[in-house]
């Protein structure tokens, strides 16, 4: 399982023999059933989590106590709190396995200390990263400029196996919409 994150880091940058001991020496292997929770409101996110196998999710429940999923992390994506990690203030959000999941979580410490010892390290997190915020970008064009229905077409064509992997409730919540007019966008494909 140590092998996908070293894998996902040298698809950006080179990491030597020792690098990869020392990655290894600072990481925790976690496996997390479905539906348990890495992080629930009101406690401070102290790592980040690499998807090695599974799907996390994570969400907020909104002022009508629905919940809404801001995103989701399948494998080889990561996943945190950002906010609750670099302010040190308690989270607002949960993450959530959607399926059995391994996981590989850093500690906010620990990942300090990898930057000083493996400065080329912060420019894979700096690559992840910008990929992750360009995407957060292009899911929020899509809801202003996109309808419900272009919008669920849209994201099935481009991530059709992810369609399967997912609750339908969940993939309405993600997309800004209703199960019950999830239900009738799928009807209409049939």
């Amino acid at each position: 399982m140590l092998a996908n994150l070293t894998d996902h880091i040298q698809k950006f940058i080179t990491l030597n023999e020792a690098d990869i001991k020392l990655i290894h020496s600072e990481v925790v292997v976690k496996f997390v059933k479905k539906r348990n929770y890495l992080l629930e409101p009101d406690h401070i996110c102290k790592e980040i989590y690499f998807v090695s196998k599974g799907c996390l999710r994570l969400y907020f429940l909104n002022k009508k106590l629905n919940e809404q999923i801001t995103q989701f992390a399948i494998e080889n994506w990561w996943m945190s709190d950002y906010y609750s990690l670099e302010s040190e203030k308690p989270s607002s959000y949960y993450i959530q396995a959607v399926e059995n999941s391994e996981i590989i979580s850093i500690h906010k410490n620990n990942l300090e200390e990898l930057f000083e010892k493996i400065p080329r390290l912060e420019r894979y997190f700096r690559i992840v990263q910008q990929r992750a915020f360009t995407a957060a970008q292009k899911r929020i064009e899509y809801i202003y400029n996109f309808s419900d229905e272009e919008r669920y077409r849209n994201f099935s064509a481009r991530f059709p196996d992810f369609i399967q992997r997912i609750p339908q409730y969940m993939l309405a919540s993600y997309l800004g919409f209703t199960p019950q007019f999830m239900s009738k966008i799928r009807a209409k494909k049939a």
